[in-house]
């Protein structure tokens, strides 16, 4: 259930083996019968003007034709606020037709196991369209639920840092390959007056994904899996030290004020609105980045993109990259009726070209009408996954559920100084044991 060492270049024969068996649990589904009208409601922690949803109404315009009266509504709820919302609604036998996924893999699984969650894999089979996932989008989803597809996949992520090119130009810095070189780069902007890094505290991931980056870098690939193999401890010294290492960011001032404070789309404004210089993020931005009305330094082509740059004597390499499918959406599988079926099928099918056409968006289903004019950041995202010969998780993936939140929750503490790294670690350590 566990991402190890997920080669990209064996991905499709992976998925081929996994999709000859199947599993008891798809719902075959009552009520709407094919033809009919559907009213889709997506519990989304995304807005509706953000590139899935949009993509989505997008979509439903287009299947309304042929299904005439289908809408397609969207319900807001902050991310921070979504698993304990999920829930409550799967205990009330309340969760509307499509949904984001819980936070954490663990949590996913454990819906798709509870049969609250619709087997995506088997679904798809009898629809004919298994072959419109992306196979290395598939076999992430299959690594995280328990080695079936319980959800739809509408990302295919890289992560990294995202910089201003002009900021850099005008302060004569380029994209560092060392951290020690990302640390003083960040030292020289904010001596100018330039806030580094843009990162949201209440989401607190994006936090995290920064100790993990330094975990990676310096420990090597398999690091937190060795975390909940046993063989080490986020406690032990060397876990510590990637904990020590941002926190030492937040203590400088690095992230700016009050960013304990911003919401996702807050802290993406921040960067932006050029404000900050640099925006670790994953791919999934790059609808945004392409985005006038969001993008105010000068379009897809001020933003520039670094990796992860490595730590001074640490066996991780620049070309592992933290890889996801971003949290994908489930379907309800007491929802599930043979139209909502021609709904899924038509999403499948024509998801990839709408997002990469009208959003510049790599996503987790396959493309078959490419655009011979990508922008620049879309290439950008291609080559990375293209030079990527070892995906990587993020600090929460292999992690309980339990403590994937105790994470996220107390990231910001951690940076802006109120929790140790010793202290916060320590508390992760203990949700992952209890």
């Amino acid at each position: 259930m566990r991402i190890r060492h997920l080669a990209v270049i064996a991905a499709a024969a992976a998925l081929a083996t996994a999709c000859s068996s199947s599993s008891s649990g798809t719902t075959s589904g009552t009520g709407a019968t094919a033809g009919s009208p559907v009213k889709i409601e997506l519990l989304s922690i995304a807005q509706p003007t953000d590139t899935v949803p949009s993509n989505l109404q997008t979509l439903m315009t287009g299947f309304a034709k042929t299904h005439p009266g289908s809408t397609f509504t969207i319900t807001y709820i902050p991310q921070d606020q979504l698993d304990q919302k999920l829930q409550l609604l799967a205990a009330q036998n309340a969760l509307p037709a499509m949904f984001y996924a819980p936070n954490s893999p663990a949590a996913q699984a454990e819906m798709a196991k509870n049969g609250q969650a619709l087997n995506i894999q088997q679904t798809l089979t009898q629809l004919g369209d298994l072959d419109k996932l992306n196979p290395t989008a598939a076999k992430i989803m299959q690594q995280q639920q328990g080695g079936q597809v319980f959800a739809l996949p509408f990302e295919l992520n890289i992560e990294g840092f995202w910089y201003n090119k002009k900021i850099f130009a005008d302060n004569g810095v380029t994209p560092p390959s060392t951290w020690d070189d990302l640390t003083r780069i960040a030292a020289q902007l904010q001596a100018k007056g330039i806030q580094p890094f843009a990162a949201s505290g209440i989401q607190g991931w994006p936090l995290t994904r920064l100790v993990s980056g330094y975990l990676f870098r310096e420990q090597g690939p398999d690091a937190l899996q060795k975390v909940v193999d046993g063989q080490a401890k986020l406690t032990d010294a060397a876990y510590v030290k990637a904990a020590q290492a941002v926190a030492d960011w937040g203590a400088k001032g690095y992230f700016g004020k009050g960013f304990a404070s911003l919401d996702y789309q807050p802290a993406e404004d921040v960067f932006l609105q050029g404000k900050s210089a640099m925006f670790y993020m994953g791919s999934w931005a790059t609808g945004d980045f392409t985005d006038p009305a969001k993008n105010k330094i000068g379009g897809d082509d001020n933003v520039g993109f670094f990796p992860l740059p490595t730590v001074a004597g640490g066996s991780g390499s620049i070309d592992q990259t933290p890889m996801n499918a971003g949290l994908p959406i489930m379907f309800s599988a007491k929802k599930y009726n043979p139209a909502i079926g021609e709904w899924l099928k038509y999403v499948v099918d024509n998801y990839g070209d709408t997002a990469l056409k009208d959003k510049g968006v790599i996503s987790g289903f396959v493309v078959t009408d490419q655009p011979a004019n990508l922008p620049s950041t879309t290439q950008t995202v291609l080559n990375q996954i293209k030079a990527t010969t070892v995906p990587l998780q993020w600090f929460e993936a292999p992690l309980t559920a339990k403590a994937g939140s105790v994470s996220t929750k107390n990231a910001a503490s951690l940076v802006n100084g109120s929790q140790s790294p010793q202290a916060f670690m320590s508390s992760v350590q203990d949700a992952q044991n209890g």
